[in-house]
């Protein structure tokens, strides 16, 4: 008895030992932007930094999670330390103090983060204590070798319900403080273990965002492989097939349903329908091409049919499958919904001008309502044949892996003939634009709502610029493309001229410049060069736009400057801020915050592109009263070009921005 009663405690103590040689003595992942502020060697920060970072071990060690700031403004550090929650103390502090001494080697950014297996370790020259921003990221060496198992669709099914189980558990579960792990059987021989960890200074609400969101970057990434990891500021997921961690763990049993198991027609259904639509749509691509080219003789679409082929092959792929309890499959959340032509036209009655919602340069929307009585916005793409099918396959391809509260939800396409056709979800307030610049619909607009819209728009680029795997930059961001649903919640759309960044490219240049003048920053407009500062110029001006209840487009017909940019720096350096915010928001507005949010937006629309803040610190700035704002540096001259007043229409706003396909740097 006694010698069983030593081995149990032997072996429980053996793990304790291991885990430092098991973990990886280098870094997962990390952060050290190159745009960011740099700090000089033996400067104020630098030494602030060294002192900060020589209390984390020791301090964190005690509980697994510290944070502190030392050093007075300008020059003060924040920092914070984690701890994975299975480890030691003495395991703890020994990680630590080696992120520490990595992140001060590698980095002179004033604000970075290192990740190693069992910790983490964070300094900035911002408070972001308490403050949510998912930012997730995978480590390089990510495990991408396929699971060898009979079902993969219902593996990936089987490991979120572990994943988001164990969310809700370290979310919400005060005893587990805030990390938690689970264990669950797929089979007879295979076991999934995950683990999940929030840094302990977030709610049980952001803890469990953060997790949501980090699961949701998991699965575009991981599922269906050995094992995945997503990292963030705030929150880390991860999952293996072999038991990773030395804790005790949530056992689940998924609840499998009669109706869920796989049965053979299913399979044949899965393997079959897509090879047949593909089959369809490329036959009627190509009969449609041949009659064309028979009437129009001279003019080859080779390439426009080459083009469409492949988009077509690369839709048709099915991404997954869910099946409900009575044995229906239904496309997984990143599938694309093909939809029929004659559905659609029922929908919209035939594209009746009476169901028009607007008109843009790629094609015009349509309000519908499908056979189940949901309503949809219905996108009818240009017929010019090449240009269309580039935005649908930036929207489908783009959008359909996107998910996120402030991103318009794509929920199916159409491809017929010369008709491009993409279905969203139905924004029944419209366009930001239709509010903002509308005298008497403006005033539906208190403080607290454009408030809303504004950390809406906020949250979304973040995610575009940050939390995805790769880094997205819209190019058009104006108020027609900021949808508002029932709740006035902001929804950002039209990603027909997105770019994807690789996660190490912060600049790209291009010949073709597409985006509306008097949003589109001027190192875009006249010389082709985009950025994620590209769209915060966007986002500036857009939010000085709410705040004033002025259109930076045409703004120099009304007397007061040349633009509206122009006119806020003016009155901002005057000290007569107050001119220039919309009375209408004085009324039900607090004056420091509206100010605020004045500020922000002349810190966005700076000439120099290094100036402007990213995202994240728009969300930082946005959400802590005690973070001192910067003093603005002159803002660039937008692009603009004069726009008559009876060209404009005060009853459908959205459909005269002027959207450019090409235009020559000056």
């Amino acid at each position: 008895m006694e010698k069983d009663v030593l081995l149990t405690m032997l072996f429980s103590i053996i793990p304790l030992f291991l885990l430092p040689i098991i973990a990886s003595a280098d870094p997962l992942s990390i952060f050290c932007p190159n745009d960011s502020r740099n700090y000089t060697h033996n400067s104020p920060f630098e030494n602030n930094l060294k002192q900060l970072l020589e209390l984390l071990p020791s301090n964190t060690s005690v509980t697994g999670f510290y944070n502190t700031s030392i050093g007075d403004n300008p020059d003060t550090v924040y920092g914070q330390a984690l701890c994975r929650g299975d480890v030691n103390s003495t395991v703890c502090q020994n990680c630590i103090q080696n992120a520490s001494q990595e992140i001060l080697t590698q980095c002179t950014s004033e604000d970075a983060m290192i990740w190693f297996e069992l910790c983490q370790v964070r300094y900035s020259y911002q408070m972001f204590f308490s403050l949510m921003v998912y930012t997730g990221k995978y480590p390089d060496d990510q495990n991408d070798l396929e699971l060898n198992v009979s079902d993969p669709v219902q593996f990936d099914v089987v490991l979120k319900y572990l994943l988001n189980n164990i969310s809700n558990e370290a979310a919400y579960d005060p005893s587990k403080r805030m990390f938690a792990t689970g264990e669950i059987k797929f089979s007879k021989e295979d076991t999934i273990y995950g683990l999940v960890q929030c840094t302990r200074d977030m709610s049980g609400g952001n803890c469990n965002s953060c997790l949501l969101s980090a699961i949701g970057d998991l699965e575009t990434c991981c599922f269906s492989r050995q094992g995945g990891i997503v990292l963030s500021r705030n929150c880390n997921v991860r999952f293996e097939m072999n038991q990773f961690y030395n804790s005790s763990s949530l056992v689940l049993t998924y609840p499998y349903s009669k109706g869920a198991k796989w049965k053979t027609w299913m399979v044949v259904v899965i393997t079959c329908v897509p090879l047949l639509v593909l089959a369809i749509l490329s036959g009627s691509c190509a009969v449609y091409h041949r009659r064309k080219k028979r009437s129009q003789p001279g003019h080859s679409f080779a390439d426009d049919e080459k083009c469409q082929n492949a988009l077509l092959h690369e839709l048709a792929r099915p991404t997954g499958v869910e099946i409900t309890e009575d044995g229906e499959l239904v496309p997984g959340s990143e599938d694309v919904h093909f939809m029929n032509l004659l559905t659609i036209r029922a929908a919209t009655d035939d594209f009746s001008e009476l169901n028009k919602l607007g008109q843009g340069g790629f094609g015009t929307v349509y309000k519908g309502v499908l056979p189940n009585g949901k309503e949809v916005a219905v996108k009818r793409l240009s017929r010019r044949s090449w240009q269309g099918l580039q935005e649908l396959k930036n929207e489908v391809i783009l959008i359909a892996k996107l998910q996120h509260r402030n991103l318009v939800k794509l929920l199916g396409c159409g491809i017929e003939g010369e008709e491009k056709l993409l279905v969203y979800e139905f924004m029944p307030n419209r366009s930001l634009d239709f509010f903002i610049f509308d005298s008497e619909r403006r005033t539906q607009l208190d403080w607290k709502t454009c408030y809303n819209i504004i950390v809406g728009i906020t949250r979304g680029l973040l995610y575009l610029h940050e939390d995805s795997r790769l880094k997205i930059i819209h190019r058009d961001l104006k108020p027609s493309n900021v949808l508002l649903d029932n709740e006035m919640v902001a929804k950002i759309s039209d990603f027909g001229m997105a770019r994807i960044f690789g996660e190490n490219q912060n600049i790209a240049n291009t010949r073709r410049v597409v985006g509306t003048y008097g949003y589109m920053a001027p190192e875009y407009a006249m010389e082709g060069v985009f950025s994620v500062k590209s769209d915060v110029f966007s986002f500036g001006v857009i939010l000085l736009e709410i705040i004033s209840g002025k259109k930076n487009n045409g703004f120099y017909l009304t007397g007061h400057a040349q633009t509206l940019l122009a006119y806020a720096w003016r009155l901002w350096n005057e000290g007569k801020e107050l001119e220039f915010v919309d009375p209408l928001l004085m009324v039900s507005g607090q004056t420091i915050e509206v100010l605020k949010c004045m500020h922000i937006g002349l810190l966005c629309v700076q000439e120099d592109p290094a100036d402007r803040p990213t995202m994240t610190s728009v969300v930082v700035l946005l959400g802590n009263d005690s973070v001192a704002l910067p003093q603005p540096k002159h803002p660039a001259l937008a692009i603009a070009r004069v726009i008559q007043n009876d060209q404009l229409s005060a009853t459908n706003p959205s459909i005269n921005e002027l959207t450019l396909s090409n235009v020559s740097p000056r």
